[in-house]
């Protein structure tokens, strides 16, 4: 059974990552007939009642985000009320453990929140969505949504959900001050970081803030892709890439070497408050996926490159580290008209334009209007459009939950210890 299980997840995050690389290539027929007449715009127009949304947007830009979203819903839909069903924690680490028992006990939300990749493959393959496809044709998404991103919510030429974003998670954020008042350059390289660290310290402060462990696995996926750069990160998840390698031997023991220049209380503090850190000056860096603007933009009112500055984490540039928020339709959701409703906005340019200015993120859809967007949101839209494309673990492209699961197991283990050996071990067996 353990066999067959890893066959599968491994399986997952091979189609997930082979995406990554196709252009074009996301089948838009094939849908039954049955989901092909029941969602028309006539079904969305003359829904009435309630929406219950299932996410885990719950502060920081994300809130934002949200509620700029939730405003363009009420307007297109004023006879609709929309039911947040947000569940805080970040990632979902809270939230996806609170779904997984409403699916199970056949209680889904109307609509909930996936991101796009194996994450999402997980409950396509139990069963638990409707085909959107229809959605697609009628509203002509195929046309305006990034070729590929397409493939990663799509199975046997069904789409799974409606994406409403594109997240880059490999960014390294930092305060312009501290690194003015101690010569400090942003590091281009973990060695340059090594060198900055030691002035940090020297002068009181924190090198890399950092937060609970769902973030430590974000910084450790980051550290993954600058040492053992894009081909070969991508080769982890589909198998190209050795995980018992002296190449992969090499990137841990720089992770641990990260570690060493981290806030010592890191594991009370979720991911805003180690932004906080940066923001008062207490720490100089902090790897954290772009949700972190809309924190520093609109929570905090902060200037761009006065308030905060950024750049790609260590050894990452030309690469895109992506994720993409998405919204479903289970089978079983008791206001499948209302659901239908708002994914039509979530969809929609004017919701993405509404949603993303706020949240700290790109838009899914090509179409958008670029000149509304901070100068940090109209660099990543370049990035996105001429970087290469890497897919984050921690965020749900990679790996299924369940290999997820296994890594950062691992990972817990290893922050204890920091044994370099045993970590890899571990790792290797996840991958086995």
């Amino acid at each position: 059974m353990q066999t067959l299980q890893k066959r599968a997840t491994k399986s997952l995050a091979a189609t997930a990552v082979l995406a990554l690389g196709l252009v074009g290539c996301a089948s838009t027929t094939g849908a039954d007939d049955t989901s092909a007449t029941s969602g028309s715009d006539e079904t969305a127009a003359s829904a009435t009642g309630s929406v219950e949304v299932f996410s885990w947007w719950t502060g920081g830009g994300e809130e934002a985000g949200l509620n700029a979203l939730v405003e363009v819903f009420n307007a297109e839909y004023p006879e609709l009320t929309f039911k947040n069903a947000a569940v805080s924690g970040g990632a979902g680490t809270n939230a996806k453990a609170v779904l997984a028992t409403r699916l199970e006990a056949g209680d889904p939300p109307d609509s909930f929140q996936g991101h796009a990749g194996a994450e999402l493959m997980d409950y396509i393959n139990a069963g638990q969505l409707e085909d959107l496809t229809f959605l697609y044709d009628e509203q002509g998404w195929t046309a305006v949504m990034p070729e590929t991103l397409l493939p990663l919510i799509t199975v046997d030429g069904k789409i799974y959900s409606v994406p409403v974003n594109i997240h880059r998670a490999n960014v390294m954020w930092a305060n312009p001050t501290v690194l003015a008042d101690n010569s400090i350059e942003m590091p281009t390289t973990w060695d340059e970081f090594f060198v900055a660290a030691e002035t940090l310290e020297a002068a009181g402060i924190i090198p890399l803030a950092l937060g609970e462990q769902w973030t430590q696995l974000h910084l450790f996926e980051s550290v993954l892709l600058g040492e053992l750069g894009t081909a070969a990160y991508n080769g982890l998840w589909d198998g190209t890439t050795d995980w018992s390698g002296p190449e992969m031997t090499a990137a841990l023991e720089t992770f641990a070497r990260v570690l060493e220049y981290t806030n010592s209380d890191a594991a009370s503090l979720a991911w805003q408050d180690a932004t906080q850190l940066v923001i008062d000056g207490d720490a100089a860096f902090n790897i954290m996926g772009d949700w972190a603007e809309g924190f520093l933009r609109v929570d905090n009112s902060l200037v761009e490159q006065e308030g905060y500055t950024w750049a790609a984490s260590p050894g990452t540039e030309g690469t895109f580290q992506f994720l993409s928020d998405s919204f479903t339709l289970p089978i079983g959701a008791a206001n499948r008209d209302a659901a239908i409703s708002w994914l039509t906005v979530a969809g929609s340019a004017a919701g993405q334009d509404a949603f993303n200015v706020q949240k700290g993120s790109i838009p899914a859809r090509s179409d958008a209007d670029k000149s509304i967007y901070p100068v940090y949101l109209q660099d990543a839209m370049d990035d996105w459009a001429s970087n290469e494309v890497a897919g984050s673990l921690t965020h749900g492209v990679t790996a299924s939950n369940a290999w997820k699961a296994d890594i950062d197991t691992a990972l817990g283990l290893f922050l204890g210890d920091r044994d370099v050996a045993n970590f890899q071990a571990a790792l290797v067996t996840a991958a086995g």
